[in-house]
């Protein structure tokens, strides 16, 4: 991939802002290396706060260099995390929950949320006739892909409505990104089922949207977690702590700071920035990118730490999808969460201050 001139100085300014914070660059030495795999076939400013640790020194902190590995769907994070092909893994509930109940679930358990509930949408174009959910009925709902989250989360939703998604709805899959939005814009779909963040990449693409009200009886469901197979947990627990605490102090940085958080992804990932944008324009467009998504970073309950699973919340996506699950606990742990939040917060925070753009 073809980095501008403009991506180069971005990132040098990056490297100083870094090096004044005594992060040494990256490479600089030899580490440990823990994949994660994700689900999506691109990585984007969805997993902003779960990969800057690397940029920022705190994976390195904690001895290991991560590497993330855009696998293209859920299932396929679940198959390397079985395998050994990947230490990490993100993992959904929607994706999780029905293979936990049908026995199907391999030996993997998830350890910290780091995106917490609800984070999905349905747009149409400004001008659509459409404007409820209701209205979707013999519409054509275009979704990134069939494995992802946006697609079984849209469908679980239309069917509490009334509206049977697989017979009074029309699915397709549109793609990631700006190449979604383009669908809607040419009326290849009526509407886009997506996630905020993806919403965010079309929207600074110069693409116009409208959001249908959510229907009331959308419930608290679609935390996004981290997970592992439950023996890299038991015997690998440093790494794990370590992971974790990388992204609850990635998570502090870009709350104290939104643009500097945004920054470090883009110094990460340049290709992501448009080639006719300057560095401050790059920066203004991932950070509004990411803006719906930051507001989830923390848990919605009171005097909940950072990363720590609530099993009401498991417990009423699983209702939510009409699921019989007697026993959740062998699908998370809160084990690691006292140690993942063990930090120094107001370092970070003036870290973070201090981080010149």
């Amino acid at each position: 991939m073809r980095t501008s001139r403009r991506a180069v100085i971005g990132s040098g300014i990056a490297l100083a802002s870094l090096a004044a914070l005594g992060v040494p660059p990256v490479g600089a030495q030899e580490l440990r290396k823990a994949r994660l795999a994700i689900g999506l076939k691109l990585l984007n400013s969805t997993f902003l706060n779960v990969m800057i640790g690397e940029r920022l020194g705190y994976t390195k902190r904690a001895g290991f260099h991560l590497e993330g590995m855009a696998l293209g769907a859920l299932s396929s994070v679940l198959v390397a995390l079985e395998k050994g092909d990947a230490e990490f893994g993100i993992v959904s509930p929607s994706v999780a929950l029905p293979l936990f109940a049908k026995g199907e679930w391999p030996p993997v358990s998830v350890f910290y949320e780091y995106s917490y509930p609800y984070k999905w949408d349905v747009a149409v174009l400004p001008d659509s006739p459409l404007k409820t959910y209701e209205d979707l009925r013999g519409k054509k709902i275009g979704v990134s892909n069939m494995g992802t989250a946006d697609y079984p989360v849209t469908q679980a939703v239309l069917r509490k409505i009334g509206i049977d998604p697989a017979k009074e709805v029309t699915w397709t899959a549109v793609g990631e990104g700006t190449t979604a939005g383009v669908a809607l814009e040419r009326g290849a779909i009526d509407g886009l089922a997506y996630f905020d963040t993806g919403f965010g990449i079309i929207e600074n693409a110069g693409i116009k949207l409208r959001y249908l009200p959510r229907p009331p009886s959308v419930p608290m469901i679609g935390g996004f977690f981290l997970a592992a197979r439950r023996d890299v947990i038991d015997t690998d627990r440093a790494l794990c702590i370590g992971f974790g605490r990388s992204v609850a102090m990635a998570t502090e940085f870009i709350l104290a700071n939104r643009p500097a958080g945004a920054r470090a992804f883009l110094d990460m990932y340049p290709g992501l920035a448009a080639r006719d944008l300057s560095p401050a324009e790059a920066v203004s467009q991932m950070a509004n990118s990411i803006s719906r998504r930051i507001d989830l970073y923390r848990p919605p309950y009171p005097g909940a730490k950072l990363g720590s699973i609530r099993e009401a919340e498991l417990r009423e996506e699983a209702d939510f999808y009409g699921l019989t699950i007697p026993d959740l606990t062998p699908l998370y742990t809160n084990a690691l969460i006292d140690e993942i939040n063990d930090f120094d917060r107001d370092k970070v925070i003036a870290e973070a201050k201090a981080f010149k753009i």
